[in-house]
C-alpha cells in the first residue's frame, strides 16, 4: 500500500486489495477546494472518499475514469475496497454550525484504515466501537476549525490505532486559517523533523507499532 499527502485533507491511497498481480486501485479523500489556496491533483481514480466536500465540487473535475463517489454514511464496497461511512459533523452541534461529515474506515491489503475528515467533536463508545480495530488513522491537527489538539490526542489514545497521519495543518501555500502542527505535537511527543515523502508498507511491517505519529510531506 501506498499514500502520499497532498495538502488539507488530500491524501492518495494506493492499494491492491485482490493481491501482488492486480491492478492498483487508487483512493482519493476530499480533494482541497479552491478557497483553501491548494492546487487541487489530477489524475486515475477509483474511489473518492468525500467526508465533508461536495460531489460536485469543482476540486473533483481533475479525477479521471469515473470514479465511485462515496460521500455519505453507509456500507459499500468497490472493487475489493469494503468501506463504512459513520455519521459525523464539523463542530459539537451536530452540524448546526459548520455542516456534516462522513466518518470513513475501509479495509484493504488486510489493513483497516480510518479517515476521520473535518470531525468537530469528540466520539461516543458506541462509534468508537464501530470504528473498531484500526491499523492507520488520519486526523485533523490543525485545531481551529476542527478539535483542538487536547481533544485529538484523547480520541487518538481512545482509538489506539498502530499509526497515526495527521492532516489539515497549515502549510506555506495554503490560504485557509488553520494553526500549524506545535500544539499537536507536543500534546502527543512527537516532531516533524523525520517527514517522509510517501509511506510504502505491507501489513508486517504495522506489527508492534502503537500510536506511531508519521507526518507526510506534501506532494
Amino acid at each position: 500500500m501506498n499514500i502520499q499527502y497532498y495538502g488539507d485533507y488530500c491524501f492518495k491511497i494506493t492499494t491492491k486489495p485482490a493481491g501482488r498481480a492486480t491492478d492498483d486501485i487508487v483512493i482519493w479523500t476530499d480533494l482541497p477546494e479552491k478557497k483553501t489556496g491548494i492546487r487541487s491533483p489530477f489524475g486515475h481514480a477509483d474511489i473518492a472518499l468525500l467526508s465533508h466536500v461536495s460531489p460536485d465540487d469543482e476540486a473533483l473535475s481533475g479525477l479521471k475514469d469515473d470514479p465511485t463517489m462515496i460521500y455519505t454514511p453507509g456500507e459499500y464496497a468497490v472493487k475489493g475496497v469494503s468501506v463504512f461511512g459513520y455519521p459525523s459533523s464539523r463542530d459539537e452541534e451536530w452540524g448546526a454550525k459548520s455542516g456534516k461529515n462522513t466518518i470513513f474506515v475501509f479495509d484493504s491489503e488486510d489493513v483497516r484504515l480510518a479517515y476521520l475528515g473535518a470531525i468537530g467533536h469528540t466520539l461516543d463508545e458506541k462509534t468508537v466501537e464501530k470504528i473498531g480495530d484500526v491499523d492507520i488513522l488520519f486526523v485533523p491537527v490543525g485545531g481551529e476549525d476542527t478539535l483542538a489538539s487536547k481533544e485529538i490526542d484523547a480520541l487518538i489514545r481512545e482509538i489506539e490505532p498502530k499509526m497515526v497521519i495527521p492532516m489539515h495543518y497549515s502549510l506555506p501555500s495554503a490560504t485557509i486559517a488553520t494553526s500549524g502542527t506545535e500544539a499537536f505535537c507536543k500534546e502527543m511527543g512527537c516532531s516533524r523533523d523525520n517527514e517522509v515523502s510517501k509511506l510504502n508498507f505491507k501489513r508486517k511491517d504495522l506489527d508492534g507499532k502503537s500510536m506511531e505519529i508519521v507526518f507526510l510531506e506534501k506532494s
